[in-house]
C-alpha cells in the first residue's frame, strides 16, 4: 500500500472553470478547465494531445464574466504557472489529463 505525501500549502476550492493555457514551446493556445484552485495553483484538465510536461512554464487565462470584467477592466486573469505534475492516471472518456501547476 502507498501513501500519497500532501505538498498543498493552500486549501484549494472546486472550480470548474474554463481556461485557455499559453504553452511557449508550441506557439499556441489550448482550451480546458481548471478543476479546482488556490491562491498557489490549480489543477487543470487539458486534452490529452497538448505536448506539455513537467517543468513547462506557461500562462493561464481565467475568462472573467462581462459584469467583472468591466469591474476590473480586463476580459482575463492571466497567471504565469509552473506545470509541476502530470496525471493520466485519470484520463477520461474524453481523451483529457490532469495537470497541476503552481503559480509564480
Amino acid at each position: 500500500m502507498q501513501t500519497a505525501t500532501e505538498n498543498r500549502r493552500d486549501v484549494r476550492t472546486e472550480l470548474a472553470w474554463p481556461v485557455s493555457v499559453w504553452l511557449p514551446e508550441s506557439n499556441r493556445f489550448f482550451n480546458g478547465k481548471s478543476q479546482n484552485i488556490s491562491k498557489g495553483g490549480a489543477m487543470l484538465t487539458l486534452p490529452m494531445t497538448v505536448p506539455v510536461r513537467t517543468g513547462h512554464l506557461i500562462e493561464v487565462n481565467f475568462p472573467r464574466t462581462m459584469a467583472l470584467a468591466k469591474q476590473k477592466g480586463q476580459f482575463a486573469r492571466i497567471k504565469t504557472a509552473k506545470v509541476v505534475r502530470i496525471d493520466r492516471s485519470h484520463l477520461t472518456t474524453d481523451a483529457h489529463i490532469g495537470v497541476a501547476v503552481q503559480f509564480a
